[in-house]
């Protein structure tokens, strides 16, 4: 999968190892627990599968759960012993063990499972360090502009700036700021490991963007990597975030959710920039399908003369999206795109790889997904949305 290319480079097998214990504390099985409509632990097998960058990728594991879906994934997995399968386990004791099982392994990328906006181009440009520039041993950091401030331990004692000036505070954009380790991945030697290190020798470090630099160490970490992962993340060569599926709710989005009673049957209107919008994805071979709650009459849902199929009377959302998904042969949420705005909506605004509500939709829809609108249901949000939709499609690969 390697290709050196480059006289004199460092050779040897190069190995991407991910470290999945079972029996996470904070988040039970946490490594395999579904992230915008995929296991974490994908996020980075597939970065560093379609980096091409790696003689092999594994899976260090205890779980048969993990197991599973590491392979799914197109890892090799490691059965690591109950020794080093503890809480008090450390990783680099972990990959050790790893090291004595796999004597063919010259180098190790340890990856972070909980690091799901890894990008095969940030892996690829470490893999060059590594190679020709003839690193021992590279980590990733993130920028923060951050002051810090000396810890009060007794009473009486005072505080002091600890890397600033306080007389002379520095604007953002005066300040280079600070690097941090973000554990988003380590490299290092075989060597180096051995010596009980992972740090060491010819030491660099490697600067992520701050939007990939995601970790989840707790359940309060969980909506927010999820926001960011859908907007930021890496989908796959085959670029899954192409939408092929837009679902999205009649009630509150393509209308501003108001009904008009006369006598015996009810109207509801709709904007054409929202008609346009529908237009726009189904030209670009995105299939756009609505569904509302209600029991709307066909005879209104003739007369609203959508170009797209309408679906009433829906009770489960997510059971009528997965019954499309498998019709069309789509086998993740990655490639599906959803709208909504109410409480009906936000088991599917959560799973889809691509998401987003009206500007006035109800809270908990708001508070599953980054794109909020600026319009109104029924005033422009889904050819706003539809737009951003395009732009995905329209993303270079990583």
């Amino acid at each position: 999968m390697t290709d050196s290319g480059v006289s004199g480079a460092r050779r040897g097998h190069l190995t991407a190892l991910v470290l999945a214990r079972g029996g996470s504390k904070g988040i039970p099985l946490k490594n395999i627990k579904l992230l915008a409509g995929k296991p974490l632990i994908a996020w980075v097998l597939t970065a560093a599968i379609d980096s091409l960058s790696f003689d092999s990728v594994w899976v260090s594991t205890d779980s048969d759960e993990i197991e599973n879906v590491a392979k799914h994934f197109g890892a090799q997995v490691h059965r690591r012993s109950a020794d080093v399968s503890k809480d008090t386990t450390s990783s680099l004791e972990t990959i050790q063990e790893f090291l004595l099982h796999h004597p063919e392994v010259d180098i190790v990328g340890n990856i972070q499972a909980t690091s799901p906006c890894l990008h095969p181009s940030d892996l690829r440009k470490v893999v060059d360090m590594i190679r020709n520039e003839a690193y021992d041993s590279v980590f990733s950091v993130v920028r923060h502009h951050l002051f810090r401030w000396k810890e009060v331990r007794k009473p009486g004692e005072t505080t002091v700036s600890e890397n600033f000036n306080t007389s002379r505070r520095p604007r953002r954009q005066d300040w280079r700021g600070e690097l941090y380790e973000n554990g988003s991945f380590y490299f290092a030697t075989r060597e180096i490991i051995t010596q009980g290190l992972l740090q060491s020798g010819k030491v660099a470090y490697y600067e992520m963007k701050p939007e990939h630099s995601v970790d989840i160490d707790i359940d309060l970490d969980w909506p927010i990597a999820e926001q960011r992962v859908k907007r930021f993340g890496y989908f796959g060569k085959s670029n899954p975030k192409v939408v092929k599926l837009l679902v999205c709710n009649i009630d509150g989005c393509l209308t501003d959710g108001k009904v008009y009673v006369n006598y015996d049957h009810e109207l509801i209107s709709y904007s054409l920039r929202d008609l346009d919008g529908i237009k726009l994805l189904i030209d670009n071979n995105v299939e756009v399908r609505l569904i509302s709650r209600r029991n709307i009459s066909s005879t209104l849902i003739s007369s609203l003369n959508l170009p797209c199929k309408v679906e009433p009377n829906v009770s489960d959302k997510k059971e009528i999206v997965e019954k499309w998904m498998a019709e069309m042969g789509l086998t993740e949420w990655t490639q599906v795109a959803y709208m909504g705005c109410d409480y009906s909506d936000v088991e599917c605004l959560k799973l889809a790889g691509t998401s987003g509500v009206p500007a006035d939709a109800s809270v908990p829809a708001k508070m599953t997904d980054n794109f909020v609108c600026k319009y109104n249901g029924g005033n422009g949000a889904i050819q706003e949305f539809a737009e951003h939709i395009i732009t995905l499609i329209n993303e270079p690969a990583s």
